[in-house]
Parts: structure tokens; C-alpha cells; sequence
């Protein structure tokens, strides 16, 4: 019978599981056959690995238990966001949200108005965060620890068993923007990129990972062979700006981040991402706009503007539509492709910056 305390499988790559069955006196093969089951067919229980016998599954389960997580509950958006609360084996909850027909809403001229025949899938690297953006909900928990590269491809596994979806002959994006700061979780988030091309068969294509800027982090990044498309939290046009809202650019200021994003080995027709959340008054000026204009001169790339979604005790407003067009009139203007992203489960705290395991929903402003 398994129990909490036991090793997960799911984490696990295959020369790992291959171990296991050898030290158990088992052919190799088996675990390919447990990695298969572990990862394509989103086995939730040892019992459910038809594919090894039942002796061999019963000797397994003396020592290990699978370790997917277990949805604790789900709300659903009406616009068809769903925000899951996942357990983890050790009682601890994380937020991971399904989002049907679109990557989280990019608004352009191609895209207005057109369905899209695909799903985003948003993930979490850490339970809370250490990063401290004042403008998100997420902060407000503090760090409380990392996830596993288990735990990480469990959410996906988790919501696809439930979604009866599946990654092959699907449109599936994964968003690395959940709670916490991938990059300050780097080896479990990179081991679960691999197993989730390897085992998953998720395309890296169809990755995106955010960061706030770990420019160490960015540099070991650029030199993975398997990596996910990258994304930076600018969210500020200069350093005082940039400072009060994200302490972190204290640490790493916009001349460093911007240096890095430059250096930065993209692939063909590949675009660095910057994501910029409007906050109002604070950083949505068209001044702020030539500034970033000016921070981007000769980097690849593209911009998400994000209107702020509020929460409780953010100390910030949403800029009007006006002023969210004004700001990117003046990059599209610069030659710098920009998007605004619309807001996804707004109504459920499932938007960009509202993830905080939150159980009583109260009415938010439009």
C-alpha cells in the first residue's frame, strides 16, 4: 500500500526507472514500459500500469508510490479558464490553470476575432514566490519551497487526465508563468522540460518559461539543447520605476538584463518575449513607452502588454483602454511587434499575478 512518505515514480526519466527494475530484479525494458505508462498514459496508480505484471507492480508499490497530483478543487471562468488547486503529496497546494482557444489572448490584427483550436495550460515552479513584484498576488505568500520536476509535469499530467485531452494531434501550449520564479527552481523546471518532449510528447516549440530576470540563470538558459522559448518580466521603463515594483531589479538592473537579452543565442525566427504590465499612472505613460523603446533598440523582439489584473491589497490600478493603446501605438509605431493580452479567468484569480490559492472568490473590479 502506498503512502505519502514513499519516493514518487513520476519525476523519474527513463535510465532512472531502468535502475529501479534492475536493483529489483527486473529485465531494463520494464522501465521503459513504466515510462511510457508514467508519462503518455497519465497512469495515476501503479495499479493502472497494465503493461507490467501484476507481481512486478505489487514489488514496485512496497517502495514507491506514482505521485500525481490530486485535484483538490477547480472554478471555472466564464470565458472557460479553469483554475485548479492541486495536493501535492506532502499537503501543500499549487495553482495550475487550463485556458481552452488561446495562448492567454494576444490581441493583433490577424488574430481579432478569430477562434483559436488550441489550449495554454499555465504552471507553477514553486509553491509562492521570492521574487516580491508588488503587483501580484503570488508575492503575497512568500517562498514556501520548490516543486519537483515531478510535481511540475504532474500539474500538466493532472489537467490533461481531467481535460480527457492529450498533447498528440492537439494544439497544447505549457506556459511556465504560473506561481514562483522558474529559473530559481532551475535544474527540477529543465529536468521537467526534457521529460515533458521525451516522455509528455510536448514539442519545446509549444514552451514558453518566464523569468524576472535571474540573469545567471538566462545565460545557462541559452545554452540547453532543449529549451523552451523564453520570456522577461520587464514591467518597468527604467530602474527607479523598474525598482519599486520588482525589487529584484536591484539586484539586476536594466542595463545588465538588457545586455543579457542581447547576448542571448535565439533561433531562427525566434523572438525574445517581454512582458510589461501596465500598471496606472506608474509605468503607462508614452513616456514610458519611448523609454522601452529605447531599452529594446537591437534585440529580436516582441512585447505582451498586460493591463493590471487587480486583487485584494494590490496597491495599483488597471490603465484605461486608451492609455493601454496609446503605450502600444508608440512600439508598434518603433517597429517592435506588440500585443496586448487579454485577461484570462479574471473573474476566478486564475489571470497573470492573481495565483494565491485563493478559495473565497469575492466580486473584482472590471
Amino acid at each position: 500500500m502506498s503512502t505519502a512518505n514513499q519516493p514518487e515514480l513520476l519525476g523519474l526519466e527513463n535510465q532512472e526507472l531502468t535502475v529501479i527494475f534492475r536493483r529489483i530484479g527486473e529485465p531494463g525494458y520494464r522501465g521503459q514500459q513504466l515510462f511510457e505508462a508514467l508519462y503518455r498514459q497519465r497512469a495515476a496508480t501503479l495499479d493502472e500500469v497494465t503493461t507490467l505484471p501484476q507481481r512486478v507492480r505489487a514489488k514496485l508499490a512496497e517502495d514507491y508510490r506514482v505521485g500525481l497530483p490530486v485535484i483538490d478543487k477547480k472554478f471555472e471562468s466564464v470565458d472557460g479558464t479553469i483554475r485548479y488547486l492541486l495536493q501535492l503529496g506532502d499537503g501543500q497546494t499549487v495553482e495550475t490553470v487550463w485556458m481552452p482557444e488561446g495562448d492567454g489572448g494576444d490581441i493583433d490584427s490577424e488574430t481579432e476575432g478569430r477562434p483559436f483550436d488550441r489550449a495554454t495550460i499555465c504552471v507553477s515552479s514553486q509553491v509562492g514566490c521570492a521574487v516580491n513584484c508588488q503587483f501580484c498576488l503570488t508575492a503575497r505568500l512568500g517562498i514556501v519551497r520548490n516543486l519537483s520536476a515531478g510535481e511540475i509535469v504532474g500539474q500538466i499530467l493532472s489537467v490533461l487526465k481531467d481535460r480527457d485531452a492529450s498533447p498528440v494531434g492537439e494544439r497544447i501550449n505549457i506556459v511556465f508563468m504560473g506561481m514562483g520564479e522558474p529559473f530559481l527552481n532551475y535544474d527540477n523546471f529543465m529536468k521537467a522540460v526534457r521529460l515533458l518532449v521525451d516522455g509528455v510528447g510536448i514539442a519545446e516549440s509549444r514552451m514558453t518559461v518566464s523569468t524576472a530576470g535571474i540573469i545567471p540563470r538566462i545565460e545557462d538558459f541559452g545554452k540547453e539543447s532543449v529549451r523552451p522559448k523564453l520570456a522577461i518580466s520587464l514591467n518597468g521603463s527604467n530602474d527607479d520605476i523598474r525598482e519599486s515594483v520588482m525589487p529584484i531589479n536591484r539586484k539586476w538592473n536594466l542595463a545588465h538584463l538588457t545586455e543579457a537579452a542581447r547576448q542571448f543565442p535565439l533561433r531562427p525566427r525566434e523572438r525574445l518575449t517581454f512582458e510589461y504590465v501596465l500598471l496606472d499612472r506608474v509605468n503607462d505613460s508614452p513616456e514610458n513607452a519611448r523609454e522601452v523603446v529605447r531599452l529594446l533598440y537591437g534585440i529580436r523582439a516582441k512585447v505582451n502588454l498586460i493591463a493590471l489584473n487587480p486583487g485584494p491589497d494590490i496597491p495599483f490600478s488597471s490603465p484605461s483602454q486608451d492609455r493601454v493603446l496609446a503605450f502600444q501605438r508608440v512600439l508598434v509605431d518603433a517597429g517592435i511587434p506588440t500585443f496586448i493580452r487579454r485577461p484570462r479567468g479574471r473573474d476566478i484569480y486564475a489571470a497573470c499575478g492573481q495565483l494565491k490559492r485563493t478559495t473565497e472568490l469575492v466580486q473584482l473590479p472590471a
